[in-house]
């Protein structure tokens, strides 16, 4: 019992955990001020449990029953985070489940903080004046909220959770997944919405998937640099040891002379690949260098710099 105990509760004493939680809340609370500020007032139903809580909240009022959005997406989100630990996976599922729960609480924050409708100006539903300008906000803040905590294996819940299920189990892009549950949420709108509205939300659950993917690119770039150079065992010691990178030397022919070099490739950050050009200037190293940007790294690529064990 003692040894389960102290097994659950290991990730607490790392840097690691403490660290994805910060980016979590964060995260969260910045994804809360997007629906908060720019989706509720303006009751634009995008692609989201957000889009779909704003549909259902409508839908009760029109009953007769006051239920708040914050109310609706906190239910909706643990009915989500059961299946996201059992379709998807133990960390996913517990680090939404964080995610999902604190999302509508933070809506509250954010209305006893500063209540949109000090923002709006008389008879106006738009906290930027134009629905477009919304619509642009929201998904430009909640793209890059979903990007970075993709990227740490969390999601900011709802949509997120129906995405990386149809991201899993049909392989299709997480952008692309993104948009596909959007476009089904987003339809619901046909309930409450005229037609205007609705197709602005469509269009922005479009552009919400582009930009997840953009972010997501953008956030796993590295460079490929491959170096062709006499002194190849000094760029491979500073490589290995300096900026702590595994590297790869291939014996090439040269077209045009028929002379044997030696080709290094290595995978490293934006930084890395800055470090190491100012080490080859330093130096005086004589080198052709061809750098290009990978998308994606799978297998032994390591966020962290490795460290050598002794």
């Amino acid at each position: 019992m003692d040894l389960n105990l102290k097994k659950l509760t290991a990730p607490l004493g790392t840097w690691k955990f403490w660290k994805e939680l910060l980016i979590m809340t964060v995260g969260m609370f910045i994804a809360a001020a997007a629906v908060y500020y720019f989706l509720v007032p303006s009751k634009i139903v995008v692609g989201s449990i957000s889009g779909l809580s704003i549909v259902i909240s409508a839908l009760f009022e029109n009953a007769g029953i006051a239920v708040k959005v914050s109310t609706v997406v906190l239910v909706i989100n643990a009915i989500l985070l059961v299946l996201a630990y059992f379709l998807i996976g133990k960390e996913f599922g517990l680090k939404t489940c964080y995610t999902a729960l604190i999302l509508g609480p933070m809506m509250d924050i954010w209305e006893k903080i500063c209540p949109y409708t000090n923002l709006l100006a008389p008879g106006e539903t738009s906290v930027m004046g134009d629905l477009w300008f919304d619509l642009l906000c929201f998904v430009l803040i909640l793209s890059m909220s979903q990007a970075i905590m993709f990227r740490i294996n969390a999601s900011t819940g709802g949509l997120d959770i129906l995405a990386k299920i149809v991201n899993k189990y049909l392989h299709f892009d997480i952008g692309l997944s993104v948009t596909i549950a959007g476009v089904v949420i987003c339809c619901t709108a046909f309930t409450v919405n005229p037609f205007r509205l609705v197709i602005i939300g469509l269009i922005g659950t479009w552009i919400n998937g582009l930009i997840v993917d953009y972010f997501m690119a953008s956030l796993s770039r590295r460079k490929r640099v491959c170096i062709i150079s006499d002194e190849h065992e000094v760029l491979r010691d500073y490589i290995v040891n300096k900026i702590v990178r595994g590297c790869s030397l291939y014996e090439v022919t040269g077209g045009y002379k028929g002379e044997k070099r030696m080709e290094i490739q290595t995978l490293l950050t934006k930084d890395e690949f800055a470090d190491l050009m100012n080490f080859i200037r330093e130096q005086k190293i004589d080198a052709f260098i061809t750098a290009g940007n990978v998308s994606e790294v799978y297998g032994l690529w390591s966020e962290h710099k490795r460290h050598h064990h002794d």
